[in-house]
């Protein structure tokens, strides 16, 4: 799975890649999505890697951010009563359900698939260059620090 955190705003930018930034459903900054790691998920990250970081996401970093980040529709928390609602029994039951590809985001009720971070603590190193020297483009398996310090 891959994590995807939008670091830049929307001034300035082309048309194509403000299209695949509303398709990754990335519509503001600090708003994160997770995505399979797909080829044509790969192609359209390259397209915007000048305006988000990202990287492969590991379960512990992931389940965190459903616990702590996770929305149903109305704007209410997802915790172990509201899980219910989704058809699953515990927020762990979900995460591995959808960490392993068995159901996607998008296709679980009630869940919101865009993650409301804050901004990151201690700031970003820079949002004008790549990673490491920069926050943005491809982190690897360092995504998980990105969001642990955003959650």
């Amino acid at each position: 799975m891959l994590a995807v955190v939008r670091i830049r705003g929307r001034v300035g930018v082309r048309k194509e890649v403000e299209d695949t930034l509303r398709m990754l459903r990335l519509k503001r900054i600090n708003h994160c999505v997770v995505l399979p790691d797909t080829p044509s998920y790969r192609g359209m990250l390259m397209k915007v890697k000048d305006y988000v970081a990202f990287g492969k996401l590991d379960f512990e970093t992931f389940l965190e951010l459903l616990r702590r980040r996770g929305r149903l529709v109305g704007e209410r928390k997802l915790d172990e009563e509201s899980v219910k609602e989704t058809g699953f029994n515990t927020i762990e039951e979900l995460a591995e359900a959808i960490y392993h590809g068995k159901v996607r985001m998008a296709d679980v009720r009630n869940l919101k698939p865009v993650f409301r971070l804050h901004p990151p603590s201690k700031g970003h190193k820079s949002i004008k260059k790549h990673y490491p020297r920069g926050s943005l483009g491809d982190w690897g398996e360092g995504i998980a620090d990105l969001i642990r310090r955003m959650v």
